[in-house]
């Protein structure tokens, strides 16, 4: 099996450039997604003379664009990307405080941490970070801070290395400094200066005892450096070569990352307008929704006569949800929908807006998806289940009344709204249309019913109505539930999805998808436990969890050990039954009653 292709694999970005057509030259082959491969590894291509490229393509420049199309249509403002300032002061200060969330390179919790230490005042600094910040290198890192911050005495291995080694605090950081080193020290050409760093990087033993020979003999003969002393400059060298970063990378992301950090710290809900707008999968548009509420921009749910297409700003700097993230709404229905608003002005009701968008790209179903995500929540007077809901006599929703009457126009002058007045006497036709006498939705059927159409709760959580129980007796969340080895767990969440199944053993147990703020997790249940909890266990449930986690000694694997599984109403019930104040009778008053209350 020795030497034998394991399997096949595409790199995610690289791109053989060939002079000839390539299978005149190398053996190629059909990848899964039918893409011409070469059947070669990379080191065996570069060997037959192919030049092979990464393109890479990067998420962060259209969130670029987005935010500079945003900025501009909110302020009237054109931001050249290439003109912005490298020493603007309220970006190092966002960088200083570690609050790039969001930005390019920067946002891990790590880093940000990092950042904190660092108080960068520079763009050199945050090349350096950016170029550190890998495994190897990043044990670096406080070094680079301390001699930054001057607890640490900066030194060079030999005056010659203080211009090249300067800007990084004598620490060899990128390629490029290794190179010049060896230029400027050995007499080397760029060019087998980046052979040397080849070799050093490769660890190939037989090159580097010849280079090491060629740099001795070099720095005696420019420099008459003795070879015990030219000896530990190479040592130093091959010590950073193993992580050598290259500089020209480091720059041209940080410059990128810098691109970010200005528009975030200059245009803020522009900016997370835009990283909303590129953000794939729930979990993190809820992160960076928490990070548009710690800095103060609001984030609203979708509205049919301000939100486009995706995520955008409006004229009080709020971001808006965009119409694209409501499920069963296609993208005819939001450009006919923008467009007619652009065009004619901003809807009234549900009924202008049947009647000025066309009825083949917007349905039944999409503006039911409309109404279930608060869209249509901005008519004044008018709640989300009237939309729902049928009139006395009638067996049909107030969506569906509206869509018939529209139908059954006929092609004379009769327009819809003239349609759904027609009953009523010439006073009364510039009355509200009649809507259904019904209850509100309570607060989480409106809830369920926005994650059933956007994937996300955008007008509060479920769990918010026990934010002062999970904040009082929970000790951890989803998010974190794997750190918690060895411990007494408790977290409060929502049971989202269950399957009851039977084991190989026709032992009964459950697959249990739970929610909270942080995200989901999946767990199981087996045995006794799920006997006695089974009940418990309906979709739709908010339950406190108490367990323990504990690692699998065959597989390693942090498995969760149930203890008690309570309603969350009733864990309130039994944890919280009162609470006793004593306090001096003179200064009990009708106010600080009052006060108690609330």
């Amino acid at each position: 099996l020795e030497g034998c292709a394991r399997h096949s694999s595409v790199h995610a970005a690289g791109v053989v450039i060939s002079p000839k057509p390539i299978f005149e030259l190398v053996p190629v082959y059909k990848s899964q997604n039918e893409e011409v491969t070469t059947q070669f590894v990379m080191s065996d291509l570069e060997k037959t003379g192919m030049l092979k490229m990464d393109f890479l393509g990067l998420k962060t420049l259209s969130i670029l664009r987005d935010a500079l199309f945003n900025i501009k249509k909110r302020h009237g403002i054109e931001i050249k990307l290439d003109e912005i300032p490298l020493d603007d002061k309220k970006t190092f200060q966002l960088y200083q405080r570690g609050e790039t969330i969001g930005t390019f390179q920067f946002e891990s919790e790590a880093m940000r941490k990092y950042l904190r230490a660092l108080v960068p005042t520079d763009i050199e600094d945050l090349i350096a970070m950016n170029a550190l910040y890998r495994p190897g290198p990043m044990d670096n890192i406080p070094d680079y801070i301390s001699r930054k911050h001057g607890r640490v005495k900066v030194e060079y291995p030999d005056p010659l290395l203080e211009p090249i080694l300067k800007n990084t605090y004598g620490i060899m950081i990128y390629q490029e400094q290794i190179m010049k080193v060896a230029q400027v020290i050995g007499g080397y050409s760029l060019g087998g200066a980046d052979i040397l760093r080849k070799a050093m990087g490769k660890k190939e033993k037989e090159k580097m005892a010849k280079e090491r020979t060629k740099f001795v003999n070099g720095a005696f003969a420019l420099h008459q450096i003795d070879e015990k002393k030219a000896n530990e400059i190479f040592d130093t060298m091959e010590k950073f070569a193993e992580y050598g970063f290259n500089r020209a990378h480091s720059a041209a992301y940080t410059v990128l990352s810098f691109q970010t950090g200005y528009l975030k710290a200059n245009y803020p809900a522009e900016f997370m307008a835009s990283v909303l707008s590129r953000s794939n999968d729930l979990v993190t548009t809820t992160f960076f929704i928490d990070e548009c509420k710690r800095m103060g921009i609001s984030v609203l749910g979708p509205d049919i006569n301000e939100s486009d297409a995706l995520f955008s700003v409006n004229p009080q700097g709020q971001i808006r949800f965009g119409l694209q993230a409501i499920k069963g709404l296609g993208e005819t229905a939001i450009a006919s929908i923008i467009e007619e608003r652009e065009r004619n002005g901003p809807f009234t009701n549900l009924a202008d807006v049947i009647s000025r968008v066309q009825s083949r790209s917007l349905n039944r179903r999409s503006i039911e998806s409309l109404v279930y995500a608060g869209a249509l929540d901005g008519f004044e007077g008018i709640h989300r289940a009237q939309y729902m809901a049928s009139l006395p006599g009638e067996n049909i929703t107030t969506i569906e009344r509206m869509i018939k009457i529209s139908n059954n126009k006929s092609n004379s002058s009769q327009s819809l709204m003239g349609s759904l007045f027609d009953d009523l006497p010439a006073e009364d036709k510039m009355i509200q249309i009649r809507y259904p006498v019904v209850e509100p939705w309570t607060s989480f059927e409106k809830l369920v019913r926005e994650k059933e159409v956007t994937g996300i709760y955008l007008s509060g959580h479920p769990l918010d109505a026990f934010k002062l129980e999970v904040r009082r007796y929970c000790n951890c969340n989803l998010n974190n539930l794997d750190d918690y080895v060895d411990r007494n767990i408790t977290f409060a969440a929502i049971l989202v999805k269950s399957s009851h199944l039977i084991s190989k053993n026709q032992k009964p147990f459950a697959t249990l998808e739970f929610e909270d703020w942080s995200g989901t997790k999946t767990l199981r249940i087996f045995g006794e436990n799920y006997l006695r909890f089974k009940h418990l266990l309906v979709n739709g449930n908010m339950l406190y969890v108490e367990g323990r986690n504990k690692v699998n000694q065959y597989n390693q694997a942090v498995e969760f050990t149930y203890q008690n599984i309570s309603l969350l109403q009733d864990m309130r019930n039994n944890l919280c039954k009162g609470i006793t104040l004593r306090t001096d009778i003179t200064s009990i008053s009708d106010n600080m009653i009052s006060r108690l209350d609330d």
